[in-house]
């Protein structure tokens, strides 16, 4: 775990604007956006930021149901409430319907007695329905609830929850919850410096990890407990953060996402502002998402499409709480890297390869030190021990004045921008000196020193006093913890250098394909492949040439306009899978070929009672690499686009890759790159490279349809995409699609 903040460990100057003076209007790379632009599809483009400023510091707070009975639960929160405000410096009135005072404060009888503005309202009833019905007469700025029984307890708690809802957003006011608890009123310490982690949890118990960094130093800003999200949710409270110029990192324990447009919204807005945001999102598994659902009643998301939108926006996801507060601490303490070559460093050669082999299979880049840097270690390390990298010193020269000369070298190198010291144990004086020498590195420099401190006992000075009284080295207790973070830390300064979003890019209005496409639309219906096909072309994505007939006679003439050979292909609305039913003919080379292929056709489709709209005589298309490019809706995020191997691969493999829209260039190549079948693009076996520019053209024009036929197209597949040798294009071969 890292250590504590004694100095000012921070991530450089970072351009960061507070939420409070923002303006409402916000240009990035010359692009202006405000809250209530929007895309084609009418989704906004942009971050609401609340003002929850008067949430965690208010002025004055009403604790309705106030009580100081001893034994009772809402004794214990009105005590804590107490002291909480103290420490804030707000006003405490406790509303009680039967009692004068609450530990000796004068109390009011309702919400409407109240007499002075109340920025607060923390609500201890069992019910706070009829109490938020009360506040909107009091224009009280924010309400928490703590009552449970709502959506995450079936149907009739979703009910009561949505009544809730809609009350709050008549009464103006924002609500925390309900089902959450008093973790935003934690004693927060104010002795640390340094840029802070922000939290925000669903399970109030799953952030007592995080928050108990304080204890070795690392400050903690905010704690938002979301709950049930009837109003405020996760994305809220990233929004808000990223703009707060303490929070140099936003940790979040997310189960179930409210709304995935928001959640992506917030992100941007993050990633914008340059501040990571680090995730544990439950729900990978079906056991995980049903008992995520039943805690907070809220939708999980498909796991492959929630964890492609994180990576896509620049959510860092995590899978365990230690790796949340690793990875969140040096996110938000560490400079930005001067450059991405990692170098390990050792006293055992066995300890440095081990680490060495774990770093690069998660992809981190360990250059080969240059010979002039390898012979200048060599002056302090003997001739027979490797300082390629990793930098095996052999233990001896650690115990001496060596030992610094020796980190300070690595540090100095061009290519180096992280070093990492694996210290598998305690062996004194020598690992004493060794954390002392990376300590006092890492304050002369401002390239990122890490320490694996291996030891299971922890109670050792050196990692207690000295490593973690740093606040310039990051210190670990596993090997993947510190991959991982490293990893994190890397990538985030990757994806933020240069940082478009792609919601700058999206389209504001339709496109002329969009008109040409909607004419098309069928709602409610599946379209046949010919007019599945007339979409994909008022788009610009190629389909072969191609006629549809109605007559034997007709596909003989349309097979020599075509030319031949030709394939031939019963076309309907009910027709999914034509193959599996022998309605696909192919290499076709004469007309009594033709002739006798539509009798067959049409005699399957009459005796299977398929209803044809007629058979397509189509153009053969030469052989490339099939590929599918298809559409589908997502319950948060809505439309998405997935791209993969084609044919009978898409369903034997499952070798996709999904975005959601809107996205450029540079991501639809990334998700080529994420295909495990990617090597087929450039050819193997002699086969020559395929033409990547036109597949990716075909995802782009795509994920535009998708967006801006929304309100109209359910699903689209095109399986399969055969792409043509490079310079060639790609073409549609089939394609199916569905209206709303």
């Amino acid at each position: 775990m890292l250590g504590s903040t004694h100095g000012t460990f921070t991530t450089g100057l970072r351009a960061r604007v507070d939420a409070c003076g923002e303006s409402p209007r916000t240009t990035v790379h010359g692009v202006t956006a405000a809250p209530g632009d929007q895309d084609v599809s009418g989704r906004p483009l942009y971050a609401a930021v609340p003002d929850l400023d008067r949430f965690f510091r208010p002025e004055s707070v009403a604790v309705v149901g106030a009580s100081d009975t001893e034994g009772r639960p809402n004794t214990g929160i009105t005590r804590q409430l107490l002291a909480w405000a103290e420490r804030v410096g707000a006003r405490l009135v406790p509303v009680h319907p039967t009692r004068t005072s609450v530990f000796g404060i004068d109390c009011v009888p309702s919400v409407g007695a109240l007499t002075e503005p109340v920025d607060l309202a923390v609500l201890l009833v069992a019910d706070p329905l009829p109490v938020i019905e009360e506040l909107a007469e009091t224009k009280v700025k924010f309400a928490v609830a703590f009552a449970s029984g709502f959506a995450e307890t079936g149907e009739a708690g979703a009910a009561a929850q949505e009544r809730l809802a809609t009350a709050v957003r008549r009464s103006g006011l924002r609500l925390l919850g309900p089902n959450t608890n008093l973790n935003a009123f934690e004693r927060f310490r104010e002795d640390l410096e340094g840029p802070a982690v922000a939290l925000i949890t669903q399970s109030g118990h799953q952030g007592r990890p995080v928050f108990t960094l304080q204890e070795l130093g690392v400050r903690l800003s905010h704690w938002a407990p979301t709950g049930n999200e009837a109003d405020l949710e996760t994305a809220d409270f990233i929004s808000y953060f990223a703009g707060r110029p303490e929070v140099g990192s936003i940790a979040c324990y997310v189960e179930g996402l409210k709304d995935g447009r928001s959640f992506l919204l917030a992100a941007d807005r993050a990633a914008r502002h340059g501040v990571p945001v680090v995730a544990v999102k439950v729900g990978r598994t079906e056991t995980g998402a049903r008992t995520a659902a039943s805690h907070t009643g809220k939708l999980t998301g498909a796991d492959q499409v929630v964890d492609a939108a994180m990576r896509q926006f620049g959510v860092i996801r995590v899978d365990g709480l230690d790796q949340l507060q690793d990875t969140a601490t040096l996110l938000a303490r560490a400079r930005r890297p001067q450059a991405d070559g990692v170098v390990v460093y050792s006293i055992s050669g066995g300890t440095g390869a081990h680490f060495a082999d774990l770093a690069t299979e998660a992809g981190l880049r360990l250059p080969t030190l240059p010979q002039a840097k390898q012979d200048e270690l060599h002056t302090w390390i003997p001739e027979y021990l490797s300082v390629a990298n990793p930098v095996d010193n052999g233990g001896h020269p650690v115990g001496d004045w060596r030992g610094r000369k020796i980190i300070d070298a690595i540090l100095a190198d061009p290519s180096v921008g992280v070093l990492i010291c694996p210290i598998t144990g305690p062996f004194p004086p020598m690992s004493d000196k060794l954390a002392q020498d990376l300590v006092d590195a890492a304050e002369g420099t401002d390239k990122l020193v890490c320490v694996v401190w291996g030891s299971p006992v922890g109670t050792e000075d050196a990692y207690r006093t000295t490593l973690l009284g740093s606040s310039r080295v990051a210190t670990f207790r596993t090997f993947a913890n510190c991959i991982g973070a490293v990893k994190a830390y890397l990538d985030h300064h990757r994806f933020t250098t240069g940082y478009r979003s792609p919601f700058d890019e999206a389209p504001r209005t339709p496109s002329p394909s969009f008109r040409k496409a909607q004419a098309l639309m069928r709602p409610g219906r599946r379209l046949s492949e010919h007019a599945a096909k007339q979409l994909l072309r008022a788009y610009g994505i190629r389909v072969p040439r191609e006629q549809l007939v109605t007559s034997a006679a007709a596909a003989v003439r349309a097979a020599g306009l075509v030319g031949y050979p030709v394939v031939m292909k019963a076309s309907g609305a009910q027709l999914a899978h034509k193959t599996e039913l022998g309605l696909v003919k192919v290499g076709l080379t004469s007309a009594s070929q033709v002739r006798d292929a539509y009798r067959e056709l049409t005699d399957i489709a009459r005796f299977e009672s398929i209803d044809l709209d007629g058979v397509l005589v189509c153009q053969m298309v030469g052989r490339g690499v099939e590929m599918v490019v298809g559409v589908a809706r997502d319950d948060l995020f809505g439309p998405t686009v997935t791209v993969g191997l084609g044919g009978v691969l898409v369903e034997v493999l499952g070798d996709t890759a999904v975005r959601v829209p809107p996205f450029g260039e540079r991501e639809a190549r990334s998700m080529l790159a994420e295909l495990r079948g990617r090597a087929l693009l450039d050819g193997v076996r002699g086969a020559p490279p395929a033409d990547v520019d036109a597949l990716v053209e075909v995802v782009l024009r795509v994920q535009r349809m998708a967006l801006e036929l929304d309100g109209d197209l359910a699903e689209l597949d095109i399986n399969p995409l055969m792409v043509l040798p490079r310079g060639q294009g790609a073409v549609a071969l089939d394609a199916l699609a569905v209206c709303r």
